[in-house]
């Protein structure tokens, strides 16, 4: 995903390091995803779908894949539904839940997967981010249960570990470790922002902008997450 330490917050990491808002789009209408897609994979997503197939294939796909994963006690399965971008394309899970609403499965799917897609394809800029920030946000270092002084490899083993979370274990804890993660990660875009400043005041705006969709995409993670506790994520 993008580096340039610009995006992953929102539909589209080109922005900032971990999200603008940003993001290309195969023609017609923009979906409406999370922020953490930079410029070059936003490009791989497709256009438009009528809305009722998108709905229905949205739904009927998410809780399939969940109910699967949880119903199964075979690590490959699960290590194949970890893997689902890099083994169907971004384009095919895109098309399937890119427009779904934050409050709900597909659109939590897509945001968690979007998201260890950033971080498998730039896992530098990722830990590099996490690593400015981690001291000023504590307590969502702890949820998010990264290692001190994380590097890509780190990176990679808790965006995995989140995923793996929707299959094998609590849900709205993988979505609240997902969430506190994104925070984190805010809090090193906003820092970097600070210091690009004077620099390179294009680059901190962008910057800027980047943390405040991974802010808003970390408080989506987290109201998914209270939905499935309260048995309301559909």
């Amino acid at each position: 995903m993008s580096a340039d330490g610009t995006g992953t917050g929102g539909a589209g990491t080109g922005d900032a390091t971990g999200g603008g808002a940003s993001g290309g789009g195969g023609g017609g209408r923009r979906h409406h995803r999370p922020l953490v897609v930079d410029p070059a994979v936003a490009d791989e997503l497709p256009g438009d779908l009528d809305p009722a197939l998108r709905d229905e294939i949205a739904h009927t796909t998410a809780n399939a894949l969940v109910h699967h994963g949880r119903a199964t006690e075979d690590p490959q399965v699960v290590a194949r539904l970890v893997a689902l971008v890099e083994t169907e394309g971004l384009d095919v899970v895109a098309g399937m839940w890119a427009d779904s609403p934050a409050d709900t499965l597909p659109g939590a799917l897509w945001r968690l997967y979007v998201l260890r897609e950033w971080v498998r394809r730039d896992p530098g800029t990722v830990a590099d981010r996490y690593r400015q920030g981690v001291a000023a946000a504590p307590v969502h270092d702890v949820v998010a249960g990264v290692v001190e002084m994380p590097g890509p490899d780190d990176v990679r083993t808790v965006a995995d570990a989140v995923l793996s979370g929707v299959y094998t274990g609590d849900l709205a804890t993988a979505l609240e470790r997902a969430a506190a993660f994104c925070q984190v990660l805010a809090t090193g875009a906003a820092f970097d922002a600070d210091h690009l400043d004077v620099l390179d005041p294009g680059a901190a705006a962008r910057q800027t902008r980047g943390a405040a969709s991974l802010v808003r995409t970390a408080e989506e993670l987290a109201r998914a997450a209270q939905l499935w506790r309260a048995g309301r994520l559909e």
